[in-house]
């Protein structure tokens, strides 16, 4: 059986974009419903976490949101990996954090690099890597995240552009998640279960096909 990581944000451990705290139901998450497309073969470790940036600092709370610092642990305590799925981004297009698509996409590159340089244990293959653009944000009247994303509608639509590219130069697999999914205008940013559950519907094509199952 092969062993797929899904490593995110707040879109892959499932908030919901209506109410406070809530988290969808486990099979309604992407990474559930990519295992679940994937019909038995695979398994999926879902790594998502609220505020994660590729690999920018983000002080305002008290787990480390910085991408780049906690993936060789990860990569560590999963090994061995077939593939990792990595879906960033979002929390990069904040004012504070970045607010820019392109430094998103470098960020996104860099974790490529961590992956494949990461000292897998002997005999392990080095994992397929496919990047996900995320949905792109929407206009929203949320009292906190419309001005923390002001900037993030406009840049979050040149994600999928850079990070095809990046994709192409590193030959990783890739997806623009905002082909199937689009954010609930109640926050602008988190999906609902539906918009959730397609994301992985959609990447079981892609994966299937690239590791041959």
């Amino acid at each position: 059986m092969k062993t797929i990581l899904a490593y995110g944000d707040s879109l892959t451990y499932g908030t919901d974009p209506v109410i406070v705290g809530k988290r969808h139901d486990y099979e309604d998450r992407w990474p559930s419903r990519l295992e679940a497309g994937l019909n038995g073969k695979a398994r999926v470790i879902a790594e998502g976490l609220g505020g994660r940036t590729t690999v920018f600092d983000d002080f305002s709370s008290p787990s480390d949101r910085n991408g780049a610092r906690i993936l060789p642990t990860l990569l560590s305590s999963h090994a061995p990996l077939d593939a990792v799925v990595i879906m960033l981004g979002t929390n990069d297009m904040k004012t504070y954090i970045c607010g820019s698509a392109l430094g998103a996409a470098m960020g996104m590159k860099r974790l490529v690099e961590i992956v494949r340089t990461h000292p897998w244990p002997q005999g392990a293959f080095i994992p397929k890597v496919v990047l996900v653009s995320p949905p792109h944000c929407v206009d929203t009247e949320h009292r906190d995240l419309d001005p923390m994303f002001k900037t993030g509608v406009k840049e979050s639509k040149l994600l999928s552009g850079h990070y095809e590219r990046i994709a192409a130069e590193l030959e990783c697999g890739f997806f623009d998640a905002a082909t199937v999914a689009k954010a609930d205008p109640a926050d602008g940013v988190h999906l609902d279960a539906g918009n959730t559950r397609a994301i992985g519907d959609a990447l079981a094509p892609l994966v299937k096909d690239m590791l041959g199952l």
